[in-house]
This record gives structure tokens, sequence and C-alpha cells, in this order.
């Protein structure tokens, strides 16, 4: 049996100790987890400038870069959004429906944990702790595999939380990480049929194509994130101006960050030079179809790919015929992940708001709001991009599955 099977074989049994805990024993085990983050602090970032140094002398690109660091005031969001999770209200338990039937049996449809999650992910190390915050507080063990760029960190994170585990009389192995950052160990956990009852992958389109090539387990995936604004003919001035300047660059290297400017025929002049101006003054890169260029007064590369998603400073303009236009846009280059339109028309805005299939959809907001902590869910394990089980930021009710308890007093079917 291969380490990555004998380790999932070992978190798959504790999963079934940690389904069966109190929302007490759970929250007890998460503000222990947070203190045992804390003092560890100096260990874990000393663990994270290593990779971030090494990192640096292999070329990693500078959003990758921006992801891998873990400096002071994330580690301490990070070990915030610990504690955050604890005061969420427990899903597990919850009775979704109730009801008896005309033969005297009463039914129960009931969350429960799914079991042991796998997570494969890339240069995130605040990852690690996120997705393990979640499933812990569900009743979920994890299987994590990071990306090698973050090995140190991940190692030094995943010690802490097993040994606020094992504090409380807990498996370590609730929380176990693969140590083999090699490519044969994600197909290896993608073939763990009957013990990894969900495997979610966090990374590009790469690691995403790997994932689903190979996979005999449940998959949620999280495509690219080519999000787009789209400001309307009747979208106010200002407001699309902020909303697009904060979509694009308050973190770009974000997957719900806007990569392209979608802007109406109809009031593309008027519109566009002041846009082009703002972006240009955040310094970001701009391409352009013909009609963009000839709406902002200057001359924009047309890019090699709509579906680009660029990660940095960089953004794709596009013309498009009303609402219908970047409808049509957005089915045909969109990844299904966050759209918004910028108008002051409810008319128009509805007529996108229900045209667009998208994951989130936004009415004069960033996309940027794409997120588990700022949709209410606390810290998130991903974004679902998909439509199966979960669709979305994914909090604790989509780490959680149902099963139905029935009651009876002697009934046989006839």
């Amino acid at each position: 049996m291969s380490t990555v099977a004998d380790l999932a074989d070992r978190a798959k049994v504790a999963s079934r100790s940690l389904a069966r805990l109190s929302t007490k024993k759970k929250n007890a085990l998460l503000l222990a987890v947070a203190e045992q983050l804390e003092a560890r602090e100096k260990e874990i970032l000393q663990a994270n400038r290593g990779d971030v140094q090494a990192a640096k002398e292999t070329g990693l690109s500078g959003a990758l870069l921006d992801r891998l660091e873990l400096n002071p005031k994330r580690f301490a969001e990070m070990v915030e959004g610990v504690r955050k999770v604890a005061a969420l209200s427990d899903p597990v338990g919850e009775v979704l429906r109730k009801w008896k039937q005309p033969n005297g049996l009463e039914i129960s449809k009931i969350r429960v944990p799914l079991g042991l999650i796998g997570i494969i992910y890339e240069s995130r190390p605040n990852v690690t702790v996120d997705s393990a915050v979640l499933c812990l507080k569900t009743g979920n063990a994890t299987l994590l595999r990071g990306g090698r760029e973050a090995k140190a960190s991940n190692r030094a994170l995943a010690s802490a939380l097993s040994e606020a585990a094992l504090k409380l009389g807990l498996p370590a192995e609730i929380v176990a990480l693969v140590e083999n950052e090699g490519r044969e160990s994600i197909p290896e956990m993608c073939r763990l049929e009957g013990v990894l009852d969900l495997l979610i992958p966090r990374g590009g389109p790469g690691l995403i194509q790997t994932v689903l090539e190979h996979a005999r387990v449940p998959v949620i995936q999280h495509a690219d994130g080519v999000c787009h604004i789209f400001v309307h003919a009747a979208a106010d001035p200002a407001m699309a101006e902020a909303i697009t300047i904060n979509a694009k660059c308050q973190r770009p290297a974000t997957c719900n960050a806007a990569e392209t400017l979608l802007v109406d025929r109809q009031g593309a002049e008027k519109i566009l030079p002041r846009l082009v101006k703002a972006l240009r003054g955040q310094g970001v890169k701009l391409f352009g179809d013909e009609a963009a260029s000839k709406a902002a007064g200057e001359k924009l590369v047309v890019p090699e790919s709509w579906k680009r998603e660029y990660l940095d400073l960089t953004m794709a303009i596009r013309v498009v015929d009303g609402v219908e236009g970047a409808l049509e846009h957005l089915e045909k280059y969109g990844s299904h992940h966050s759209d918004a339109i910028i108008t002051e028309d409810r008319e128009a805005a509805e007529q996108f708001l229900q045209g667009a299939d998208s994951a989130a959809v936004y009415w004069n907001a960033s996309t940027r709001f794409t997120d588990g902590a700022e949709f209410g869910f606390g810290a998130e394990i991903g974004i679902s991009t998909g439509k199966i089980h979960a669709r979305g930021p994914m909090g604790l009710e989509e780490l959680t599955s149902y099963k139905y308890m029935v009651t009876g007093r002697g009934q046989l079917r006839k």
C-alpha cells in the first residue's frame, strides 16, 4: 500500500470519531487550534519566509508569490478566522425536513458530515488552516496535499493542527498532510475510491484537468476566475469607475478579481475614456477590441483570448450590444464564477441577473465580494463553479450531506 493510501486509511478511521463529536467539543478543538497556531507563530512564519525566498529564486510569478506569502497581518487574520468559525452555528444535526407518512412512519432529513475530504491546492498555505477548520467544524477529517512551493509552511501549519487534536485526545490524522508533493501523489489521491468522500482541487487549469482525468471520487471543481464587469449605458459614471477599479486592482491575484470589462456600445464613447484613464492610473495594462480602441480614443491591442485569467494588473475591454451582448459574451467566454452589471436601470439589471449563468451575479457591486467571509460564512473551503452539490463560496453547509432517520412502530411494507 502506498504512503498516500495508508495515510488516507488512517484519516478515514479518524473521521469516524470526529463525526460523533458534539458541537461543544468541536468548538473546543477549534479554539485549541487557534491557541496552538499563536504559540507557534514564529516557527510558522520563519518556515514561510524560507518558502517565499526559495520561490523567488525559482522565478515564481508575482501573483503566486502573493498567494504564498503569510505575513504577520495575514497570520493574525487566519487565526481570527479560526475563532470566527468556532463561533458559527454548527449545521450538523440540523433537521432539514420532518414529516409523517400515512402508514405512521416518522421521517426526518438530517445534516451529517461527509466523512473524509481531500483537498489538493497550490501556493496558498492559509488554505491548510481554512480548509481543515471548516472540515473540523462539520465533523469531517481532511487529507491535505499542498504544493511544493509551500512545503515548509504547510508542514508547520499541519503540525500545529495535529498537535491541537492530540492535546484534546483526538487522533492526529483528523488533519492529515500528504508530505509527498511530487506529481504522482495527485493521481493517487484521485483514485482513493471508497476512502475519500469528496475531493476539492484548488489551483490552476493544469491541476484541475489532472484531477478530472484521474478522479474516481466525487470532485468539486473551481474553474478559472474569468470575472466580468459590464458597464451598462445607464450606469452612474462615478460608480462604474469605483467598482471597476476595486474589482480589478484591490487584489488582482485572486479568483474573484475582474479580468474583462464589458462596455455597452450605446454609452461607450461617454464612459470608456474615463474608465481607461482610471485603470491606467492604477498601472493596469489594457487590451481591447477595435470598438474599445475607437471609444477610448487610443489604440488597444486585441487580446489573444477573451478567456484569459490574468491574475495581475491586466484587463481586457470589449464593447458589446446591451445586456444581451454582455450575456452572449459571458456564455461564450466566461467561467461561471462572478459577474457584475453596473446600471441605474432596474429592468436591465434584472435581465442580467436572471440571464447570467454564474455562481454569483452582482448589481452595482464589486465581484471581489465572492468570498465566504464576505458572504457571512466564516472562512471558505473554495468556490465551486459547478452546479452539483455546491455552487459559489463553500462554507459549512456545503461540507455536509444528509441522511434520513425513520422511526416506526413495527410497520411492514405490503
